[in-house]
């Protein structure tokens, strides 16, 4: 991740060896965010400061704003090797298999990949409804990557088409965690989300390849 008077965080492929540099930045910024995560999930959000989590993870104040650009990123942001293994998951994607049964594999794939963060994500949503605005920034994170993959699967390259599939499949995985209890079982969420992109999906299959 980049910003003001940061340094760029590594992303690389999963099967690399990571240079020691690399691996202490790694290491900083995953225990960061985990002491991060235990505080807010033992506090609430409200009641952590950046102060707060920067003295319990052994780091300043500065250097935590070196990884993460406010305390909501801490929760929001992905992992720093997780973009790269979203981009591996789009690669190996079945190029025979339907379009939206390609799509909703790939999106329970990134539902799996969030999975210790959508539970404390949900029941920050139910606390500071506003706090919602933030977690866009993880769709930007990965939703052009995923765009480009659609509109290459997509006939004739229909942009519309393509934004309508995409948009369909968002707003079914929206409506999952909008269902979900964060108190019941991610595998339930799971279900919850394989149900709404098959029932979503129910028109559009027929008419994508």
């Amino acid at each position: 991740m980049t910003g003001s008077g940061r340094e760029k965080t590594p992303y690389c492929p999963v099967g690399r060896v990571l240079g020691l540099r690399e691996r202490k930045k790694l290491e900083a910024w995953r225990t960061i965010r985990s002491t991060a995560l235990r505080l807010i999930s033992e506090r609430g959000f409200d009641a952590v400061s950046v102060e707060d989590i920067a003295a319990e993870a052994g780091v300043s104040r500065t250097t935590f704003f070196s990884y993460f650009r406010s305390k909501e990123a801490v929760v929001y942001d992905l992992d720093p090797q997780e973009l790269q293994q979203w981009r591996e998951l789009l690669a190996d994607a079945p190029g025979d298999e339907p379009l939206w049964e390609a799509l909703t594999g790939l999106v329970l794939s990134l539902a799996e990949l969030l999975a210790d963060r959508l539970p404390l994500q949900k029941r920050l949503f139910q606390q500071s409804p506003e706090l919602c605005d933030s977690s866009r920034d993880v769709c930007d994170s990965f939703g052009p990557d995923l765009r480009e993959w659609v509109a290459r699967r997509t006939p004739d390259g229909d942009e519309l088409h393509a934004a309508l599939v995409l948009n369909t499949a968002f707003a079914a995985f929206n409506t999952a965690i909008e269902a979900w209890d964060p108190d019941d079982s991610f595998d339930h969420f799971l279900d919850l989300a394989r149900d709404c992109l098959r029932l979503a999906g129910g028109g559009l299959a027929r008419s994508v390849s």
